[in-house]
């Protein structure tokens, strides 16, 4: 939260500036949270208390969740061969050319997040998979790095290290990440800071820790990596992304025209080095030269079109709890209930959204329900997420509750007008849902995360 209100803060008083000290409230702007595309409801619902924390988030209108490949592809898509590296880039902008399909990697510290677009005629985005990925960004090298040390200077000084002297030891991760930049293709050289050198002496001579180690060597004061070890470490996260870029591109259907990498991590000639060794001689491989801030150019585009994303992918099966009169042959003895009203069969799973379906940003579903008890003053909704395509109940396994809320009902002396509306709106980034009795009028409204596994 504190992160955001600086933020927030920041953005308040640039603006002021630019408007000659006018004052600006958190209400007059929209903001855009940008998000990981594999977060899941409990992710997304984090940040939507975090900004309402700080005072972002004050009306459903003025504060849009977005996802972190979608807002980068909207802004690479009108990029020219000048914004790309030379290699493999192609003549005009992509959304010149409407039918093209292309794989976007978007490579972060921490995540990984694969998503695949077709451009519209109009220039809009459909989607035509469901965003995968995993942690298998730049942080995942720097992991392999601090093995790596451990195994050098040995378990027991290297923990006391990071336990005792935790500012060094970021310092020093953070060292290497800036080598991980670098468009040298040669032995990395990193500097043993002061306390790691003064632990590790105290147990054994500095040049004893490299022993027998050809893939390092000590020279007074610096950790020289051999770029042939270096690289080594990049093998686990590239592993991963070129295999799932390798099953997208075998995927049926699909005619995947290019691969676009973006986000911090994209600057590594390492990782591009080996998606063009890999893939360069089928798609087009592209790196936008500033890659780091391309999502949060994206942002401000997208923040001004939601809707550029004609149509999105379930990434999960999206269901809502529902009773049906009971009936014997179909369901489970130990799902009967019995009400004023007749028997009724609990638990039910009612789907209203397929694993891997489209659905496009202005699609709304609407289901009707009724009171099954004639004293009911409340209708509950409760709903639930799988991966299976097809779960008959709600507590089957796999099957995890997603949200609820409850809308009021008003008695009335015509029974059959206490119906309960339930609109369902798909293709968002996060499917709205609202319920309204009839009888009363009363509405209830609930954002709902139904895309992201």
């Amino acid at each position: 939260s504190q992160r955001l209100r600086y933020l927030k803060d920041h953005a308040l008083r640039f603006i002021q500036d630019l408007r000659n000290g006018f004052k600006v409230k958190p209400s007059d702007v929209t903001w855009v949270l940008t998000v990981p595309a594999i977060w899941d409801s409990q992710g997304k619902q984090f940040m939507r208390l975090a900004a309402t924390a700080v005072g972002i988030y004050m009306t459903s209108d003025n504060l849009i969740i977005a996802l972190e490949p979608e807002v980068a592809s909207v802004w690479c898509k009108q990029l020219s061969v000048k914004d790309f590296f030379e290699e493999g880039s192609p003549g005009g902008k992509m959304e010149d050319v409407p039918g093209i399909q292309y794989i976007l990697v978007d490579c972060g510290g921490g995540t990984i997040d694969i998503t695949v677009h077709d451009i519209l005629p109009d220039g809009y985005l459909k989607e035509l998979h469901r965003a995968t990925g995993g942690p298998w960004g730049g942080e995942c090298v720097d992991e392999n790095f601090r093995l790596l040390l451990k195994d050098i200077f040995q378990t027991d000084v290297w923990d006391r290290y990071e336990k005792e002297f935790p500012a060094e030891f970021h310092m020093m991760m953070y060292n290497f990440s800036l080598k991980k930049s670098s468009e040298k293709e040669e032995d990395v050289d990193i500097e043993c800071l002061y306390n790691l050198t003064k632990l590790a002496e105290k147990k054994q001579d500095m040049p004893l820790f490299f022993k027998d180690k050809s893939y390092v060597t000590w020279l007074e004061g610096t950790i020289r990596i051999t770029y042939k070890k270096f690289v080594s470490l990049f093998a686990e996260s590239l592993g991963e992304i070129g295999g799932r870029i390798e099953a997208l591109l075998s995927t049926p259907g699909f005619k995947i025209n290019i691969l676009l990498f973006v986000g911090g991590y994209g600057s590594s000639k390492c990782l591009r080095k080996e998606m063009m060794r890999q893939f360069g001689s089928r798609c087009t491989v592209l790196f936008p030269r500033d890659p780091q801030i391309v999502i949060v150019k994206g942002a401000v585009l997208f923040g001004k079109n939601p809707k550029i994303i004609r149509s999105r992918v379930s990434a999960l099966t999206y269901g809502i709890y529902e009773s049906v009169v009971f009936d014997h042959m179909v369901h489970r003895p130990e799902k009967l209930r019995i009400t004023k009203t007749g028997l009724y069969c609990a638990d039910l799973f009612k789907k209203m959204v397929e694993r891997d379906q489209s659905g496009d940003n202005n699609h709304v579903v609407e289901y009707k329900y009724l009171p099954i008890d004639i004293e009911q003053d409340t209708m509950e909704f409760l709903f639930y997420c799988t991966e299976a395509l097809n779960p008959k109940y709600v507590d089957d396994p796999g099957v995890k509750k997603l949200g609820s809320f409850v809308v009021p009902m008003h008695k009335v002396s015509v029974e059959g007008y206490r119906i309960v509306i339930v609109n369902v709106k798909f293709g968002l980034t996060e499917i709205q849902v609202s319920a309204t009795d009839l009888s009363s009028g009363e509405t209830q409204k609930i954002n709902l995360d139904f895309l992201t596994k």
